[in-house]
């Protein structure tokens, strides 16, 4: 059983930590960068952005052999995304719980990786996992990455939205797509753990929505050195009118009772409420779009869902980012449709690295060397992007700290 300690969020007074700004500016300004080729990566994927030319080379290892489904899965968008939810190994990892109570008496719950705080220097890099709605520590693609970043000695922290992975709910408010205020507490707190540690994350679905929403939102005080960004739906309007066509509806209606469950737990927190919530609407939802009209939005002050979806949609702020952050779609994903990748801001933005594959379902991509019971095809790219911007966060021993947006003017 995961061992619980409950933390204060706020930060200690002689701490200071010191915002790193850096890997953008140090490619833009070294001369021995090699120009990019197309030999870089296989023809079978799409890769675009303005920070391509900077990152594929350290790519090339994964990018250069041709994406492969899994011959039984990959033929059809829907196997391949039910395979890798009900049939994916779930790797066993100890975990250790720790209870952060938020400025609001919230309550979100981070699950360390148990036995790191002997295992790792106090710099070694951290990386922070957002999973999907509803996920977890529990879920099998985060096990997997878990496990991957720890065998390349980095630090893991898997950040449980409230009510997910079994996290404490406190206050009867849950969390949306754009509310940041959990997720700025969460690296301010881990940043105050380990001052010393770069710090990174890495998000799945709506938690990639809710990290790109952060960058953007929070570009000149981000304290991350890098970022990674699956099967993000990033225009929230463009995924809820797929969501509710065709075969679609049998991934609403599941998510709908994952929110049903989780409320249920949590639903004395709720009574006599008032205002404009609708809480037998969101106790009885048979749609994501039932919660989020009963619940989320009112929490969060939007006076529609259709308001709340279109402000909340990552796709608006992307431009903004200004650190290293790599996304990774796939082009027939069924819950993050291709026509709302921002592709555009992503190739305007020098900061950014898109990687579209053909095929790969939601949280799916069941391809590559551990095909089809292991981790997915994305793992061993993540953590290559993430050890080369680690890699280049170190200029002579020293810690650079330059602003991209400085060269660009």
């Amino acid at each position: 059983m995961a061992r619980i300690a409950f933390a204060t969020s706020s930060p200690p007074i002689t701490t200071v930590r010191v915002l790193r700004r850096r890997f953008s500016v140090f490619a833009s300004v070294n001369p021995k960068l090699p120009e990019m080729s197309r030999t870089y990566h296989h023809s079978s994927l799409e890769v675009i952005g303005g920070g391509s030319e900077r990152f594929l080379p350290a790519l090339k290892d994964s990018l250069v052999k041709p994406f492969n489904a899994f011959p039984l899965t990959g033929f059809n968008r829907h196997v391949e995304t039910i395979y890798a939810a009900f049939y994916r190994s779930v790797p066993s990892v100890r975990l250790r719980r720790e209870c952060l109570r938020t400025k609001d008496d919230g309550s979100v719950a981070l699950d360390w990786v148990a036995g790191d705080d002997g295992y790792l220097a106090p710099e070694s890099p951290i990386l922070i996992l957002l999973p999907g709605l509803t996920g977890g520590s529990q879920d099998s693609y985060v096990r997997h990455m878990l496990l991957r970043a720890r065998s390349k000695k980095w630090r893991c922290v898997v950040f449980n939205s409230r009510g997910c992975g079994d996290s404490p709910v406190t206050t009867p408010q849950f969390y949306s797509a754009s509310f940041l205020g959990d997720i700025c507490e969460v690296i301010a707190h881990v940043g105050d753990k380990f001052p010393k540690a770069n710090l990174y994350a890495a998000g799945w679905s709506l938690g990639g929505n809710i990290l790109v929403n952060y960058l953007g939102q929070e570009s000149h005080n981000c304290p991350l050195s890098g970022a990674v960004s699956l099967c993000n739906p990033f225009d929230l309007v463009i995924a809820d009118e797929d969501f509710h066509k065709g075969f679609n509806n049998v991934y609403d209606k599941a998510l709908s009772r994952s929110l049903r469950r989780i409320f249920s737990k949590h639903s004395l927190l709720f009574e006599d409420i008032g205002g404009e919530f609708n809480i037998p609407l969101a106790a009885n939802a048979e749609t994501v779009r039932d919660f989020d009209e009963g619940i989320t939005r009112v929490s969060f002050g939007f006076k529609s869902v259709d308001e709340y979806y279109s402000k909340s949609s990552s796709s608006k702020v992307i431009k903004h980012v200004r650190i290293p952050l790599l996304c990774i779609q796939a082009a027939n994903d069924p819950i993050a449709p291709e026509r709302g990748i921002p592709r555009d801001d992503i190739k305007a933005n020098p900061n950014c690295m898109l990687i579209v594959t053909p095929r790969g379902g939601h949280l799916g991509w069941v391809a590559g060397e551990e095909a089809p019971n292991g981790a997915p095809w994305t793992d061993p790219v993540v953590m290559q992007f993430l050890q080369f911007v680690e890699s280049r966060e170190t200029i002579d021993g020293e810690r650079s700290f330059e602003d991209v947006q400085q060269i660009q003017v």
